[in-house]
């Protein structure tokens, strides 16, 4: 476990700024640490944002599965903009601090919008099953009504959730030292700064982690194991092709997310290696959301063909 130590816990804090580390300890790769992590979130921006706009401007994109994805894009860019600006600035910065409001909120932020992320990849395997099991009746099932009450669902479900742990965790004392081993406001290195007995907080985020994370992966298994029944029954060869490539990319970003959320967040407090977290932090908060756009337009050719409308209509103007 983390802090485990007795001091009576306050609502109200003694500490009023945080000392962000970040990559310090490596001054010799600053620079080339910058302009990796510079390049990664550009990279975030733009093709997260494209895939937006072409889902937006082509018609044949209308659908439930990507207004979906379109969200699922959104959710990409503010969950690396919750951590990537910050970071890069601290670079140039002698003292990277941070308030502690500063800090409640980029925890609130970063964590609302992972497991709304997690809500909305449920979703989507959800939208998968019902076009793969029930082809004739999915536009009928996945109604713009129930597509949006899913999204605002996954939305609430997530900010609510974290609205949660952040209360649990920022109403504990913090007295001193003042230094996050880290390069943003995440919850081992938070939670280790804490005077107060962290039990319950511990407790309190576990729970929320197993509740959102067990019912959202025990949906997704539902709802493929009943898409593989599906497709077992599919007679042609290039019929179960099809349906099991419709589900790749997905099943691809659901493990990318899950696999590195589960390692970070339900680990004992004793196996915490903070130069490999650090990494491992990097992969999830940065890596994945610029993955994520590239992972599901690569091997989709209903996207590819709408880029090549966009670029061909700009060749015709130039």
């Amino acid at each position: 476990m983390a802090n485990m130590s007795t001091p009576k816990a306050s609502n109200s804090s003694s500490v009023t700024t945080f000392i962000l580390l970040g990559f310090a300890d490596h001054p010799e790769l600053q620079a080339l640490l910058f302009v990796t992590f510079l390049g990664i979130y550009l990279l975030t921006l733009v093709w997260n944002l494209a895939l937006i706009f072409l889902i937006r401007r082509d018609s044949h994109l209308h659908t439930p599965m990507y207004f979906f994805l379109s969200h699922l894009s959104f959710t990409d860019i503010c969950y690396a903009s919750t951590v990537a600006p910050k970071m890069l600035t601290d670079f140039f910065r002698e003292k990277k601090t941070i308030s502690f409001l500063g800090c409640a909120a980029q925890f609130f932020f970063f964590v609302g919008l992972g497991l709304t992320e997690c809500f909305l990849l449920t979703a989507m395997a959800y939208d998968r099953y019902a076009a793969i099991s029930t082809p004739l009746l999915y536009m009928a099932i996945m109604s713009q009504g129930l597509c949006t009450c899913m999204v605002v669902g996954a939305y609430a479900g997530g900010f609510l959730s974290s609205l949660i742990q952040a209360s649990s965790i920022f109403r504990l004392h913090f007295c001193g030292p003042n230094i996050i081993n880290h390069f943003f406001c995440d919850l081992p290195p938070v939670l280790a700064l804490s005077c107060s007995d962290t039990f319950l907080s511990q407790i309190v985020n576990f729970l929320v982690v197993v509740t959102v994370g067990g019912t959202s992966f025990l949906i997704l298994l539902i709802s493929y194991g009943y898409i593989v029944a599906a497709v077992l029954k599919i007679r042609s060869v290039e019929g179960r092709r099809k349906a099991f490539n419709t589900c790749a990319s997905h099943l691809m970003v659901v493990a990318l997310l899950f696999g590195t959320s589960l390692f970070m967040y339900l680990r004992p407090s004793s196996s915490y290696s903070l130069g490999r977290d650090k990494v491992v932090s990097v992969f999830y908060s940065l890596v994945i959301p610029m993955l994520n756009p590239l992972i599901y337009s690569l091997r989709n050719k209903e996207i590819k063909d709408a880029l090549w409308k966009v670029l061909e209509k700009k060749k015709m103007f130039s």
